[in-house]
């Protein structure tokens, strides 16, 4: 019972760090939140404040505390998804629509976890000192499915384990992704926004 009532905690502050009228895209409040609180409704409480955060600026804080609750909670994709909400806090998004290359095209054998697991590598127009082709690591979630099967496409956010070198990306920009050097797929940029002022100020 201690971890939970700490979970709970964490949330309450969580909520506390919102301005009184945040609200997240379906019209959802900070009251609402206050509400579900009150009548302990905890899960609920983290999906709420997750959305709200989607419309509204954040610290890394706020995402810190989100991502430890999840876990105390034992809600695992919940906690990857707050930690790589504050990268991007701290990072910028980067979204783009990723189409994959079939099997009988040459792709991939199977599908793969969307949740921050892989991360292939990517062209993006840089060049290795020979003149060559370079690519560069970038981390993948797939939003609004577990993953991407040969062949499918879906809209994707990348997380550069080197953002500097991507500062040159713009959305249409199209880029490739490679497992090896092969090309497993093709993505058009479609979102490029800098991080926050607190994740740029690293406020915690």
């Amino acid at each position: 019972m201690f971890l939970m009532d700490d979970a709970f905690t964490l949330l309450r502050r969580a909520t506390d760090l919102l301005p009184e009228g945040a609200r997240a895209e379906n019209g959802v409040t900070v009251d609402d939140v206050r509400d579900c609180q009150r009548h302990e409704e905890w899960e609920l409480v983290l999906d709420l404040l997750m959305e709200i955060a989607d419309e509204q600026p954040v610290s890394l804080r706020f995402w810190s505390l989100l991502e430890d609750a999840a876990r105390q909670m034992m809600l695992e994709h919940s906690a990857a998804w707050c930690e790589w909400r504050a990268w991007e806090t701290q990072h910028g998004i980067l979204r783009a629509r990723l189409s994959l290359l079939s099997t009988e095209q040459g792709g991939r054998q199977t599908a793969f976890s969307g949740q921050g697991q892989l991360r292939p590598l990517w062209d993006i127009g840089k060049r290795a000192p020979d003149g060559g082709q370079s690519v560069i690591v970038a981390r993948l979630w797939v939003e609004g499915a577990p993953g991407l099967a040969p062949g499918e496409n879906a809209t994707v956010r990348l997380a550069p384990l080197s953002p500097e070198q991507w500062r040159h990306v713009r959305p249409g920009d199209v880029i490739t992704m490679h497992e090896g050097r092969p090309v497993a797929g093709t993505a058009v940029i479609t979102e490029v926004t800098p991080p926050s002022a607190s994740g740029r100020q690293g406020v915690l």
